[in-house]
């Protein structure tokens, strides 16, 4: 039911007190071309009865805060609530990025304190927090990339960027918005960057590699060692997609294994909600030959004071001002609060909750890549649509069960994929209930496929037609 169809002629809400000045007639303050030629047609309700029409339709939602979330690759774990209280504190919240620096140095301090914790968490020198989501981070990274490569006089003939087949969506298109092409890298049996190929892709064109490790399979590359040095000996650079770091806090540093430039989703790893529109917050880190070609201004301490700097070799501003500053305060507060221990004990528990749920489920679904995972893994739907049902069926009859449907087709490589990742946040208790409703539902599609391929049935809107919600969505209702 819309709000209009609660309409009672005549009820309000909120009425505002006549003016005790003159008013000016509407038609002297605004041309006669943009006044309404008719009325405007809302509705008119109670208060109560506009907050209880929104809050029973939000209730039909479905979020982490309502129950599992396990949407492989996107990181969607609870984040502790006393995070979102400081960010809300008016020493952080009602700020403003014009003021002048003396008057914002606990802000300065907390952003410049947060670049050292990430750099020493990347095992780098020196961090960015301008950029305003992973996918822009991935940009500014290419960016520096291709600076670097201007600098020493080869940006002519360094114009290719290599990407594994499973990487995330948004490398290549990030490699194209920043001027380079797009070269494929095919993956090996075991789920890591094909090393052959590699070594016959390279060259003098090699501007750099982007790499997620652990990558979208869930798997670590085993020869990541072996990968930096056929890339640097080419003269290109290495680029960490963070994407995956909740699987690596405090275990294995990128910078260590041979990583120039890494970026973090800090709404995914580092205790902001992930999704609904943002804001998001994607700093990139990068080794010391990099650091005087990251965006302008950077926060240094130097005689008592911190100060903003710009660069030597900048590239210039990515996003106005210094970034998504709340969401850093949160990032902040997460890494003070947890540690080094707590940090490490993320991802131990991340990647043991994984390993938990894919040995409980690889034998009812196909395992592509029968490894130790890490924080996150891929099966497929590939036996269940021998027998005529899709891993969207599937994904669409968990709804169901409460669970919120994983990410599916996707890594492209594996055929009808399910990307399920667990985090760090969930009971075993909640695992094994997610357990049994997968196990549940592989037996149904043995013994009654038609009610999979019918679901949900259960929740508030049923199945939907997806294509022509896609190219046929109704964005505004007519008043």
């Amino acid at each position: 039911m819309l709000l209009l169809d609660l309409s009672v002629p005549g009820r309000q809400g909120y009425a505002l007190p006549k003016l005790d000045v003159e008013e000016t007639p509407i038609e002297e303050l605004i041309p006669e071309t943009y006044l309404r030629k008719s009325e405007l047609g809302l509705p008119e309700l109670t208060e109560p009865e506009v907050v209880r029409y929104f809050t029973q339709l939000s209730r039909k939602n479905h979020g982490v805060d309502v129950g599992f979330y396990p949407l492989g690759s996107c990181t969607m774990k609870y984040n502790p609530r006393v995070n979102e209280n400081i960010a809300a504190m008016p020493g952080f919240s009602r700020i403003h990025p014009r003021q002048p620096e003396n008057t914002v140095q606990g802000a300065l301090q907390l952003m410049y304190e947060l670049d050292r914790y990430l750099a020493e968490i990347a095992g780098l020198a020196k961090t960015s927090l301008q950029p305003a989501a992973g996918a822009h981070g991935e940009l500014t990274g290419l960016l520096i990339i291709k600076a670097y490569h201007e600098f020493n006089g080869e940006a002519e003939q360094r114009r290719e960027i290599i990407i594994p087949d499973s990487a995330h969506g948004t490398n290549p298109a990030s490699a194209q918005m920043a001027g380079f092409i797009a070269r494929e890298i095919s993956s090996d049996p075991r789920g890591g960057v094909d090393v052959e190929a590699l070594r016959a892709m390279v060259g003098p064109q090699t501007a750099g590699l982007m790499l997620t490790n652990p990558n979208t399979l869930g798997l670590f590359d085993e020869n990541i060692e072996t990968i930096a040095k056929i890339i640097h000996d080419a003269g290109g650079l290495l680029y960490y997609d963070g994407a995956n770091a909740n699987a690596i806090l405090g275990i294995v540093r990128p910078g260590d294994t041979g990583f120039d430039i890494v970026h973090f989703n800090l709404h995914k790893t580092f205790s902001t909600p992930h999704g609904g529109g943002g804001p998001g917050s994607g700093p990139i880190v990068v080794s010391n030959k990099l650091v005087d070609f990251l965006p302008d201004p950077i926060v240094e301490y130097t005689d008592g004071r911190y100060h903003l700097a710009r660069p030597k070799h900048s590239i210039g501003p990515v996003k106005a001002f210094y970034g998504n500053f709340g969401v850093m305060v949160k990032a902040y507060a997460y890494i003070r609060h947890l540690g080094a221990e707590g940090l490490r004990a993320v991802s131990e528990n991340a990647v043991l909750n994984a390993n938990y749920v894919l040995n409980q489920l690889k034998q009812d679904y196909h395992l592509p890549y029968d490894r130790l995972c890490m924080h996150e893994f891929v099966l497929s739907g590939k036996w269940q649509k021998e027998l005529g049902v899709s891993t969207l069926d599937i994904a669409k009859r968990l709804l169901d069960y409460g669970v919120h449907a994983p990410t599916i087709y996707f890594p492209l490589i594996v055929e009808e994929a399910i990307m399920v990742e667990p985090t760090e946040t969930e009971s075993k208790a909640t695992l094994d209930a997610f357990i049994e409703a997968m196990q549940n539902i592989a037996e149904e599609v043995r013994t009654n496929p038609e009610r999979i391929k019918s679901a949900p049935c259960q929740t508030p809107v049923k199945r939907l037609d997806e294509t022509k919600a896609a190219r046929s969505p109704v964005l505004t209702r007519k008043l």
